[in-house]
């Protein structure tokens, strides 16, 4: 039996990606940009809902946020907690609305109104990816410092209110040399091969030991969700436990609360600001063609809109890292 060969009418055509035939009437590099946001949500995802069943797991230990997000620029000293994270937020979700502003300029054919809107998107961007490098530093460094027992609990200084004191407020000077182990002077092998710390866990339990006013908080939460504070004899006696003294945090350890906070924040958060700083740079790309008339003279500004699908997508985004990480 031979084979039958079956040809389509000339009236059929397979959509090759030009505007004959259009699924749910989008354009071929509509339905990629949508394709590439559900994959990226997909992975967006995961992670979080893997960072969800890590605090869940670790809930007594887990940092606090108004304990961490307390710097707002230029006003050292002063406890803001969440404020400029929340106008971060407020600057990202203003350049979505500064975007949308553009892809209708752009259905209407105005140039010169499309080309203030995508420099306002791409300014809110920059802000806000600055703005993150600026957390992440305070992050980094810290403010208050901690101590770690042997046992990995992490502990914490406040005073008879409850407030967090430095270490710099009460930690001694004491008499001795230390060096730091760099690679010229260890082996390759030596796990604490790292930047010395301002002080000592000597000079922390001195310097605690002549402060009666001091008291120790640990990195486990009350019924009411609040660090647990010991009393002076149990303060002294988990401080004489003190191993390492931790100031700010890194991969390894991190004096807000749980080690995999950290790693999260700046897996999860850096991984969000990578995709906001390639969305600023496609900004840009696309602001310097409108300005050259490159859509004008196509007389369709589409990649405005398929950008912008891609920045609210980011944007979008941000609302859910902002919830899990700072007000859940």
């Amino acid at each position: 039996m031979g084979a039958t060969v079956t040809t389509a009418n000339n009236d059929e055509k397979t959509w090759g990606g030009g505007h004959e035939i259009q699924p749910l009437g989008a354009s071929y590099g509509k339905m990629m940009m949508w394709f590439f946001i559900v994959s990226d949500a997909l992975t967006f995802s995961g992670f979080l809902g893997a960072y969800g069943f890590s605090r869940f797991k670790f809930i007594e230990t887990w940092p606090l946020a108004d304990d961490v997000f307390t710097h707002f620029p230029f006003m050292h000293g002063v406890s803001a907690p969440m404020y400029y994270v929340a106008l971060m937020t407020f600057i990202l979700i203003f350049s979505s609305v500064t975007m949308v502003l553009a892809v209708d300029a752009g259905h209407q054919l105005k140039k010169t109104k499309v080309a203030i809107y995508m420099f306002l998107t791409i300014i809110g961007g920059l802000i806000f990816v600055g703005s993150q490098a600026w957390e992440w530093k305070n992050f980094i460094k810290g403010e208050y410092g901690a101590v770690e027992t042997v046992g990995g609990s992490l502990l914490q200084f406040v005073d008879k209110d409850g407030k967090r004191v430095a270490l710099a407020d009460f930690a001694v000077k004491l008499p001795e040399q230390r060096e730091a182990l760099t690679r010229n002077k260890t082996t390759w092998f030596m796990e604490d091969a790292h930047a010395l710390p301002s002080y000592t866990v000597a000079e922390v339990q001195a310097g605690f030991k002549a402060h009666p006013e001091l008291l120790i908080r640990t990195e486990k939460l009350t019924e009411k969700k609040k660090k647990t504070v010991l009393d002076r004899a149990e303060s002294e006696a988990h401080l004489a436990t003190a191993k390492y003294v931790v100031e700010g945090a890194n991969l390894i350890r991190n004096e807000y609360g749980n080690k995999l906070f950290a790693d999260f924040f700046f897996f999860i958060t850096g991984f969000h600001g990578f995709h906001v700083f390639s969305g600023v740079i496609i900004n840009i790309i696309i602001f310097f063609n409108v300005l050259l008339g490159t859509y004008e003279k196509r007389k369709s500004y589409e990649m405005v809109e398929k950008v912008g699908l891609y920045w609210h997508f980011v944007d979008l985004v941000w609302v859910f890292v902002f919830t899990v990480f700072y007000l859940v």
